[in-house]
């Protein structure tokens, strides 16, 4: 499972109405190669499922990644910082041994 905060939740909502995006498009996350740690995070709206998908859904969010990020992204919650000393949207993941100090990147 893949979680996503209320804060996450309202600051998608509003990405998405800001970009005229319907509620065909859903969150998509992967994981990459690179970053100071190792891995990296992506994320970005899409609309087509892949074979491979791994689904979930959270406080109203649907999330798609494909299995092979799912490993790494098991029971990671997607947050979202504002403000002043924010770091925008973050994942808070309880399989990384390690972040860089960025939080842009982490290791198993």
């Amino acid at each position: 499972m893949i979680f996503v905060s209320d804060a996450a939740k309202k600051q998608l909502e509003q990405i998405r109405q800001q970009e005229g995006l319907g509620e065909e498009y859903f969150v998509r996350v992967s994981v990459t190669s690179g970053g100071c740690s190792g891995l990296s995070y992506k994320m970005d709206f899409d609309n087509e499922e892949q074979e491979d998908d791994q689904v979930f859904e959270d406080n109203g969010v649907k999330i798609v990644t494909d299995l092979k990020s799912f490993l790494y992204l098991f029971n990671t919650t997607l947050d979202f910082s504002g403000g002043l000393n924010g770091k925008g949207f973050y994942f808070d993941n309880p399989n990384a041994a390690r972040t860089c100090g960025c939080g842009e990147s982490f290791a198993v």
